[in-house]
């Protein structure tokens, strides 16, 4: 993994990742966009795929032999990761070139580490440097996955970088970490249809789904080049009814009382809500 002055290029729709769509196509997954890095004598995939849950992106290492390793991140995990990759590429340029005889690392070769987490998956990235070179090792971790790995040359960080930034902003920064979770744990059918609110210039999109933690609901605002979304897991359904129930009864509440018309006969001058009183009232006679 020496570094050196290999030629990194991007290409779109590369030709073996046909095959792979298509079969990404039957499993219910959609293949958006895909973006190859040449970063000899390896090859990076960046895919933004979606499917019944949202979009995500894979991130895929295939080795001269020809080994292929996956590591999948949510769009908002993807937008972390990006950050990282500036973070790291402004810290090498503070430590100046790789040095095999005066290496700068620790006794574990780590230059540099940061963690992402988000739910039940952690993403770990170490800055590593060995006699040949610095890289980026990044590790994926999770309850019942295995733990999967990809080595990036250090002198493919920026381009890494670039091309992330690329697809986040073409295809959106929502907030979808199910969309790459365990199978649905209720099956597809068996859910209610999902429904559309048109406000203005925005739309509303309100999707049902479902993975090994339960069903949720993700609502989507979308308008011309913006798109956001909030999950909400099934157990909290019946507190946003609730809260959004008592904004509207507030609301009519407030418009009801500031409609309502006022009663002049009351405001006699300078008596206010006093009745007026006769002599008789007082047990007085006039003398």
């Amino acid at each position: 993994m020496a570094e050196g002055g290999y030629n990194i290029q991007s290409h779109n729709n590369y030709p073996d990742r046909m095959q792979q769509s298509q079969q990404g196509a039957s499993a219910g997954e959609e293949e958006l966009a895909t973006r190859t890095l040449f970063i000899q004598p390896k090859r990076f995939y960046l895919d933004v795929k979606q499917n019944r849950r949202g979009r995500f992106i894979k991130f895929a290492e295939v080795s001269a032999g020809g080994r292929k390793s996956r590591i999948l991140m949510s769009m908002n995990i993807a937008s972390e990761f990006r950050d990282q990759l500036e973070a790291f590429h402004q810290f090498l340029q503070t430590i100046g070139e790789h040095n095999s005889n005066n290496q700068q690392s620790n006794e574990n070769g780590i230059l540099r580490s940061a963690l992402i987490t988000r739910d039940d998956r952690k993403y770990y990235l170490d800055l590593k440097e060995n006699e040949r070179g610095r890289f980026l090792r990044v590790s994926m971790v999770g309850l019942n996955i295995p733990r999967t790995q990809i080595a990036l040359p250090a002198h493919g960080l920026q381009e890494l970088r670039d091309t992330l930034t690329d697809l986040l902003e073409e295809f959106g920064n929502e907030d979808d970490n199910d969309s790459v979770e365990s199978p649905p744990a209720i099956e597809p059918a068996e859910l209610p249809e999902s429904k559309l609110i048109h406000v203005g210039n925005k739309n509303f999109y309100f999707d049902i789904g479902s993975n090994n933690r339960g069903v949720f609901l993700r609502i989507s605002e979308v308008r011309a080049n913006f798109r956001t979304a909030v999950t909400i897991p099934e157990k909290a359904w019946p507190r946003f009814r609730d809260n959004i129930n008592d904004f509207i009864l507030a609301m009519d509440k407030e418009r009801n009382n500031t409609s309502a018309p006022v009663d002049i006969s009351r405001l006699d001058s300078g008596n206010g809500d006093k009745p007026s009183v006769t002599p008789g009232d007082t047990g007085e006679t006039n003398k």
